[in-house]
């Protein structure tokens, strides 16, 4: 059996199997708050190795779409709470990811419809979701940010730790920091987002600066064994670009390697695309990533995403090339998806058209295979 389906170590979270179930933007928690039916998914989907839940807003602020949940309310953490019970009772390990979306918003969505706030003040040539007066969702252009100035970031990094602290107040295993797909913090960290002339504009380590400052708060407050980190090193989502990327992550990578993270996890490629897609004038070159991180002492587990099939996967931890591989849109119509691989079994397709909001339907209703048959 190959090494994709035995237990290890993943910081201080030790785990049954090597498969994950990435991050999926579901658009299904009314008001930002997990409800019954998030129970039911997350506990369907317990037999992964790791859970990293969809993305979970840290305040107000960082919410960019419609009815997805948050980490900033009592009943919003309630609600986690079930969620993590009923994953802990299936025997399985959940860590959630922390979300601000910067400019990937909408006013309507803002704290008294105020701007987004990012790096810049440059609209994102992105979508949001939205849901109409009549119940209705759709997809409609982001708004115009606002700047944030040097001063209000520790506010913002301050937001990151509280959010983390309640995480784990909520039963969640650890943390997953989202600094990928275009989002605030990448929004920092790429030159063709990022044109700001301070101390967090400019260098490498000045763009890099506001990923350090919530690395280590959060750290800091609930260990960084429970602490994962999400980069994307080449993706166009949401409008993120950069110039010559390879240098921008190999920077960021050795000096994560200073924390003793739980894992790092690397999107390859264009999320949800191309895994060959490229920014700059050569194709990223993940291998040399890793090496770099390792180089620097880097201890963490490495975990792979995007586009991953069964045999991409066992050739990437049978290789050494990676310690974990992500599943995304597999796990949504596959909630056995762990059975399926192990055994070679047929994966059911997905209805795209049940992705983003909704009720149960194309969310908690497909079968197992057992039940299928």
């Amino acid at each position: 059996m190959s090494k994709l389906f035995e237990p290890t170590q993943v910081g201080d979270i030790a785990v049954k199997n090597r498969i994950v179930m990435a991050p999926l933007t579901r658009n299904r928690s009314p008001g930002a708050v997990p409800n019954d039916l998030n129970v039911e998914y997350y506990r369907q989907r317990a037999t992964a190795g790791l859970i990293v839940t969809e993305a979970s807003a840290i305040t107000h602020q960082g919410q960019g779409y419609a009815d997805v949940p948050g980490l900033y309310t009592k009943e919003a953490l309630d609600g986690w709470k079930r969620v993590t019970s009923a994953v802990h009772e299936e025997g399985g390990k959940i860590v959630v990811q922390m979300w601000h979306v910067g400019r990937i918003s909408h006013t309507t969505l803002q704290p008294n419809g105020g701007k987004p706030v990012s790096s810049t003040n440059t609209v994102a040539k992105s979508k949001t979701y939205l849901v109409n007066p009549d119940g209705t969702g759709s997809f409609a252009p982001t708004s115009e940010p606002r700047a944030l100035e040097a001063s209000e970031l520790s506010g913002i990094v301050e937001d990151y730790r509280k959010a983390a602290r309640a995480a784990i107040e909520a039963g969640f295993d650890g943390v997953e920091i989202h600094a990928a797909n275009g989002y605030l913090i990448d929004q920092f960290l790429r030159d063709g987002i990022n044109d700001r002339t301070d101390q967090y504009g400019g260098s490498i380590e000045n763009r890099a600066r506001f990923l350090f400052e919530v690395v280590d708060v959060i750290t800091k407050e609930i260990g960084a064994r429970r602490t994962g980190i999400r980069i994307s090193p080449v993706t166009p989502a949401n409008d993120a670009a950069d110039s010559n990327p390879q240098p921008v992550f190999t920077y960021v990578v050795e000096k994560l390697a200073a924390y003793d993270l739980a894992y790092v996890h690397v999107i390859e490629g264009a999320t949800g695309g191309d895994r060959a897609f490229q920014q700059g004038d050569k194709p990223f070159d993940y291998q040399a990533l890793r090496a770099a991180y390792e180089k620097a002492g880097g201890k963490a587990s490495w975990m792979v995403n995007n586009g991953y099939d069964r045999e991409l996967a066992i050739d990437a931890v049978e290789s050494g090339r990676a310690d974990l591989v992500a599943f995304g849109k597999p796990f949504i119509a596959n909630p056995d998806l762990v059975q399926r691989l192990k055994n070679n079994l047929p994966l059911a397709g997905l209805d795209q058209a049940t992705l983003y909001g909704g009720g149960s339907k194309g969310y908690v209703d497909y079968p197992a295979l057992e039940t299928a048959a």
